[in-house]
């Protein structure tokens, strides 16, 4: 080997002892802290107390919580509601109780005076004279209205025996009968306004009281300053209540009124009928009487 190639191999070799020396201390100096810091990390300990808390339940879990400890029921709902609510919830449940015995008394009594009065009219329909209609109402009842009919009519005859002029006795008996239909009618509607009354202002009742349940809700949510549903979700269902008792109380009064109305216009209907067929008892008893008076005097 040549001098330049001697001094160029132990160049290689100085360059790559030194490469080595170095990758070997970096290696140590590396090993050391990771070393150290393993040691240091396994010989740490916190206390128990000085841990940091668990993570706290969400909102919702919170709200769900409480709204389950809460008596949501109608009762529950309805001790909890303020006096105004409870008051009116009060007047809608008797309105209730007053709607529902209207409709059991005031139905029964529809039902019998429309059979009773079809059954007189059915037999008025068969005569043919005042007298034989005078022999027919005597098996009626005592408070027939086909037989209060026939007394005022006879009773008009009565006072007008002595007059001669037909068309005045017959005004007279229809302007009686017709004071007779006028207080029928009057009669049979009696309740039927008191439930008109309750379907036009018990939704009013229960919305007052809707009203001043969330004011109430509202004013809770002030003073509290908490805007939490477990808070505000109470009062407010308290408060609807009162709605839905009025629309309990409202949706059947109208139904029932509406039956009464159309079942009250049939019998002023059958009422006018009775007074029509009298009235034409009457008419014709006049004229049969006129024209025998005249065939008297003819032939005399």
């Amino acid at each position: 080997m040549t001098r330049h190639e001697t001094a160029f191999a132990q160049m290689i070799r100085g360059v790559s002892l030194g490469i080595l020396l170095e990758l070997g201390f970096t290696g140590c100096a590396i090993g050391e802290p990771t070393n150290a810091m393993t040691a240091q990390s396994s010989n740490l300990s916190i206390p128990a107390d000085e841990l940091p808390p668990l993570p706290a339940q969400s909102n919702g879990t919170l709200i769900q919580q409480q709204l389950m400890q809460m008596d949501l029921s109608i009762w529950g709902m309805y001790q909890r509601a303020d006096t105004i609510v409870k008051t009116v919830m009060i007047v809608l449940f008797l309105t209730s109780i007053v709607t529902w015995a209207l409709f059991f008394s005031k139905g029964v009594e529809l039902i019998k005076a429309k059979r009773r009065l079809l059954r007189e009219l059915g037999a008025l329909k068969e005569v043919r004279s005042l007298n034989q209609a005078t022999l027919v109402a005597a098996n009626f009842p005592a408070y027939s209205l086909s037989a209060n009919f026939l007394e005022e009519t006879a009773n008009e005859i009565d006072l007008s025996g002595l007059i001669s002029h037909n068309n005045g006795i017959k005004e007279r008996v229809g302007f009686r009968l017709e004071r007779c239909v006028a207080n029928a009618s009057r009669d049979i509607v009696k309740g039927n306004g008191f439930l008109a009354t309750i379907c036009a202002i018990s939704p009013f009742i229960g919305l007052f009281g809707t009203v001043w349940g969330i004011m109430n809700s509202f004013i809770g949510i002030a003073h509290t300053q908490n805007t939490n549903l477990a808070v505000v979700a109470p009062g407010i269902a308290e408060a609807l209540l009162a709605t839905a008792l009025s629309l309990f109380v409202a949706i059947p009064a109208v139904i029932i009124y509406n039956i009464f109305a159309r079942t009250i216009s049939n019998y002023k209907a059958m009422v006018g009928d009775c007074a029509a067929i009298l009235l034409l008892l009457v008419s014709r008893d006049l004229d049969l009487k006129t024209v025998t008076i005249i065939g008297d005097e003819v032939s005399g």
